[in-house]
Formats: C-alpha cells, structure tokens, sequence
C-alpha cells in the first residue's frame, strides 16, 4: 500500500485522491481552530508561501478528537483559517485521526512513523505531557496521534521521511522540507 492508494473527503464531501499529489512534498496535519496550536496555521501558511513553488503541499485535516477543539462544520473551519490565517492550502473534512474510526490515511502515516515524543525544548511540553496524563493517559499509549498539529512530512516518491509533534519546531520542519525539495 503506497500514501497515493488513498482517497480522502475534501471539505465539500468529494473524494480527492491523494496520487494527484505524485511529486510533490507533501506536509500532512492534522488541526483544530480552539487549540493552544492553532497559531501554527500562520507558519504553517507562511512555509507554503514560500515553497510552494517549489513542489511542496501542505493538506489539513481537521479534527474536533482532542479536548473539542474542532467544534466548527467543514464551512466554518474554511472561514477561520481563511479569515484568521490566511490558510490556501488544502483544508479537508473533518474527521478522526486515532482510534478504531480513524481516517484510513493517519493509520498509515502512524504505522510509518511512530511517536517519538514531544520536544523537551518547547514551552508547552510539559504542559501537554502532564495535560494527557491526567485527562486522556490513554492518548500517550502507541503510535497514535497524541495531539493537534502532528505533521508528517512526504518526499517526492510518497514516503513518509518523517514525523513532527505538536512541540516540534516549525525551523525543523522547514529545515526538512528544505531537504526533500532538494533531494
């Protein structure tokens, strides 16, 4: 099974095929409008900006899983980003990201890259940790998704290179997009 054999609902709740993103670099998160991380939209809009050009794809996904963050209909989710962030990049249907009615597409980008742990150095780390301890200890279990924001980055042949939590960086990811767009 290849990350292209997947079909995926865009916000209107048509099916999108992910082989039309064939040769591209592809960042792929999962997000909510409500959470401590939704100014990543920002950077995340910012990195397409500027590399968009050069072959690179962002896909969201979002997802109402975590805390209820994600309230909002399909519609209202495309006017917050648009209207707050200025999001262009693809936005698509609301929908499960862990647990047995997860998207098809996340149980594979979790089976390729596993949980590796949130960034000691990000302020909310500990924070978050101690947050999924006490309210969803479950969450901090296997390689599912831990949180909002989990972005997968895919090279140009449809593989997943690598995983970034929540508290990664957005200098990490950019430095890794950098990377596969050379490659």
């Amino acid at each position: 099974m290849s990350l292209y054999d997947f079909v995926v609902k865009t916000s209107q709740g048509k099916e999108k095929s992910l082989a039309d993103y064939q040769g591209k670099v592809l960042v792929i998160v999962n997000t909510a409008s409500q959470c401590g991380f939704t100014p990543q939209f920002k950077e995340l809009q910012e990195l397409y900006g500027k590399y968009r050009g050069q072959g690179l794809e962002i896909l969201g996904f979002p997802c109402n899983q975590f805390a209820g963050q994600e309230p909002g209909t399909n519609e209202e989710v495309q006017q917050f980003c648009r209207f707050n962030y200025g999001v262009t990049f693809p936005i698509f249907a609301k929908g499960d990201v862990r647990g047995e009615n997860a998207q098809p597409l996340f149980r594979y980008l979790t089976r390729e890259k596993g949980f590796q742990g949130f960034d000691p150095e990000h302020p909310l780390a500990e924070i978050l940790t101690n947050a999924l301890k006490e309210r969803f200890p479950e969450y901090l279990e296997g390689n599912s998704i831990k949180w909002n924001f989990t972005k997968f980055l895919v090279d140009r042949n449809g593989r997943v290179v690598e995983r970034f939590e929540s508290t990664a960086s957005m200098e990490r990811l950019e430095e890794a997009i950098k990377k596969c767009l050379q490659a």
